[in-house]
């Protein structure tokens, strides 16, 4: 049994589970028993499960900004899981609830706050979802990565932490990325990441050059399910892969460059990684924005260079890439001025102080 408790929340995608990842080995090494709180199919309940760590699933509803028949119906499941989450508050009688958003936080935030624990969360992105927009009246404190988003959070409950990255990101191993790729000469290593659900259009771009690209570089292509091309396996200097999970810190450590979308989640990373960067974020025809505001920041801080996605073409992507590559030491220095490892002890601190006595 350990000395406090803490119920951790956060669904909907992995974005909302990573960061809460993060901070378990660090509450654990505290002597904190952890719960979980998700929905009930979520993605959140195998990545939770697969921890060990006891998962109570609840009933939610989807929370949308645009119209659809289930905004009728989905208020019912928010209110059913409120009272779900009530049951499991009086239960477990944490000390503190931490929440990373998606539509599951909404009841367990307010089942918390009625029943007077405090509640840290935390915003990843400039702009807050609305999960944590409807939450933020009831939270004790809401951490955020970006110092543009203070902003957004009212009567000063908004403290920037930064986003907090998993150790073992930081524990790969360059000789076993060459073995799983099979890349055997000393070329540049590129990554490209398209998100987790992948990106056509950066496919379709990549492997317009992919010829050229793999004369100067060894490419390392995460394409999403579905995404990969048949007549590409076992080129030379090309690894495609549709996921990777327990391959992703070997992959990173190898790469010396990388093209990415621009997620709260995976740019923090790069900048914790000190990897140079070419970001193309979600356009805002398919998004909010968030990625788009995220790409931003990290221009201004020096930290990235940016494409937007409505102005890629194959021969813009070839230039960038070659660019970021001539130019990587100068982001990677931008990159060692940040603390960006240091997020999680921010945010742990955080938890130690507003929890119950």
């Amino acid at each position: 049994m350990g000395k406090h408790k803490i119920i951790m929340t956060g669904g909907g995608s992995a974005g909302h589970v990573t960061p809460n990842l993060a901070l378990i080995p660090k509450l654990k090494m505290l002597g904190y028993e952890i719960e979980y709180i998700g929905t009930k199919e979520g993605i959140e309940r195998k990545i939770i499960e697969s921890e060990n760590i006891n998962y109570y699933p609840i009933s939610s509803g989807k929370l949308r900004r645009y119209f659809d028949i289930k905004n009728f119906s989905d208020p019912l499941k928010v209110i059913k899981g409120l009272f779900e989450a009530k049951k499991i508050m009086k239960m477990q009688k944490p000390d503190i609830v931490f929440s990373k958003g998606g539509f599951v936080s909404v009841p367990v935030v307010l089942a918390a706050y009625l029943s007077k624990i405090p509640v840290i969360a935390h915003e990843c992105d400039i702009t807050p979802g609305l999960a944590n927009k409807l939450s933020a009246p009831y939270c004790t404190k809401v951490c955020v990565t970006f110092p543009e988003a203070l902003n957004q959070i009212k009567k000063g409950k908004g403290i920037v932490t930064g986003n907090p990255i998993r150790r073992e990101l930081f524990e790969g191993s360059k000789v076993k990325a060459k073995d799983i790729c099979g890349f055997k000469d000393k070329k540049p290593i590129l990554m490209i990441i398209g998100g987790s659900l992948g990106s056509r259009v950066i496919n379709e771009a990549l492997r317009t050059k992919l010829e050229s690209l793999i004369l100067e570089y060894n490419i390392i292509h995460i394409c999403g399910k579905g995404n990969m091309d048949k007549a590409l396996e076992g080129k030379h200097g090309y690894k495609q892969f549709e996921y990777v999970g327990e391959e992703l810190p070997h992959l990173l450590a190898s790469a010396d460059f990388i093209v990415s979308r621009a997620g709260a989640n995976t740019i923090f990373e790069l900048l914790a990684l000190r990897k140079p960067n070419l970001l193309i974020p979600l356009s805002a025809k398919a998004s909010r924005g968030d990625q788009i505001l995220n790409a931003r920041s990290f221009v201004k801080s020096g930290y990235s260079m940016v494409i937007q996605e409505e102005e890629l073409t194959a021969e813009n992507l070839e230039i960038k890439i070659r660019e970021l590559y001539k130019n990587r030491e100068l982001y990677i220095k931008a990159m060692e001025r940040n603390n960006a490892e240091k997020s999680i002890d921010l945010i742990v601190a955080l938890i130690e102080k507003y929890r119950k006595r």
